[in-house]
């Protein structure tokens, strides 16, 4: 399989890390292996290095080593959904390990934890992490894993990664990234001290709201093994056709990503001046509160915004109700633009004593702006705010 040179730009590892023509035919796009089995010259001997689809697959393989490539990572390793893989990382835990946890994470990763491996004795301390000090003092000698999202879902605060994973050196606790809206484009967590990146390959990586999926990238070799040996076990794994459909995908993430990057910009900066809208926020703006770090730690801030209405869960309803190109949707990162309401959607799992702590409101907005034009954008939410 081939591999990429560290010198090389993003854009060429993406067409082109862990891919090569067809040996057999010469073709550029790696097939789809569609098959359960493999044959066997004879009991126990394989040939080459497949014998069964769930525990690896020739296409799987060729995603896999291209998002660790993206990621600057050694391995990858592909599941059926983000959130099997955020398991596959509990799942290196033993019962009275304790997680220290973002206070703001996707709804889903929050009743995983509370809700399904602390049925299991894993202990979680959520922790507003863009408080270094609050996250000193959050850790317990049973501390053995830290989980960040940044930008966080849905209210886009920005955690110093690198900071963080200092205080976890020495600790012997590792530090997990989900990178989902941040994308390997603009952030890589592992260059800056994460032991794990998380993505759901569902959203930017996929990027066409066509396929399901999540991955976890790694350096650490020994990790990688108990990885793979759970990801065996569990048989969390994409199916072929998603794996070839993510190969597509990934051929066109940072030019994607450019466009995502630079409408958002402009739907924040024109939202913060229109009368129905209190506040915007979004990491390209001067007035978010962690704006440094995330010049610091990004390469460019995104296509998610979030906003606050004037009003109330009417208000928001009615906008909800009215949009057009914005389709209201759970998920993100498509070529299209979704909006949604994450206290009634995306959220609504999380306890409502913690969504009024973290300000998920029902006057909160969550845009995944798109690639469409973003003057057609823009007019679609002035009509529907009107």
């Amino acid at each position: 399989m081939s591999t990429s040179s560290h010198s090389q730009g993003f854009g060429t590892k993406a067409i082109h890390a862990g891919q090569r023509p067809d040996p057999s035919t010469g073709a550029i796009m790696t097939p789809i292996y569609q098959t359960s089995t493999f044959v066997q010259q004879s009991p126990g001997k394989i040939i080459g290095e497949y014998d069964y689809s769930r525990a690896a697959n020739p296409t799987r393989t060729a995603i896999e080593a291209n998002l660790a490539a993206l990621e600057g990572g050694k391995h990858g390793l592909c599941y059926s959904s983000g959130v099997a893989a955020t398991g596959a990382v509990l799942h290196t835990l033993s019962a009275g390990d304790n997680v220290l946890l973002c206070d703001d994470v996707y709804g889903g990763t929050n009743r995983l934890f509370h809700r399904i491996f602390a049925q299991l004795g894993i202990e979680t301390t959520l922790v507003d992490m863009t408080d270094l000090d609050a996250t000193r003092a959050a850790f317990r000698d049973n501390t053995k894993l830290l989980w960040i999202e940044t930008p966080t879902n849905p209210t886009l605060k920005i955690i110093d990664i690198a900071a963080v994973c200092e205080l976890a050196k020495g600790t012997g606790a590792r530090v997990a990234v989900d990178n989902t809206f941040a994308t390997p484009f603009l952030q890589n967590p592992l260059s800056l001290g994460a032991d794990i990146v998380c993505h759901s390959t569902t959203k930017y990586i996929g990027g066409h709201s066509d396929a399901i999926g999540g991955a976890l990238i790694v350096n650490d070799d020994e990790l990688h093994q108990q990885l793979k040996f759970i990801q065996l076990s569990e048989g969390a794994v994409p199916g072929i056709f998603e794996c070839f459909l993510l190969l597509r995908s990934t051929k066109t993430l940072h030019v994607r990503m450019e466009r995502h990057c630079a409408n958002a910009r402009r739907v924040a900066e024109h939202l913060i001046e229109h009368p129905a809208v209190e506040r915007v926020v979004y990491p390209g703006l001067e007035s978010h509160p962690q704006h440094a770090i995330a010049k610091k730690q990004m390469r460019d801030f995104g296509g998610m915004v979030t906003i606050y209405l004037k009003g109330d869960i009417e208000r928001a309803r009615t906008m909800l109700e009215r949009v057009h190109l914005f389709g209201l949707a759970e998920s993100l990162g498509g070529v299209e633009s979704l909006i949604e309401h994450p206290a009634i959607m995306t959220h609504a799992s999380v306890p409502p004593e913690q969504r009024a702590k973290l300000g998920i409101s029902d006057s909160l907005v969550r845009l995944s702006v798109g690639i469409e034009n973003v003057d057609d954008l823009i007019a679609d939410l002035d009509q529907a705010l009107a």
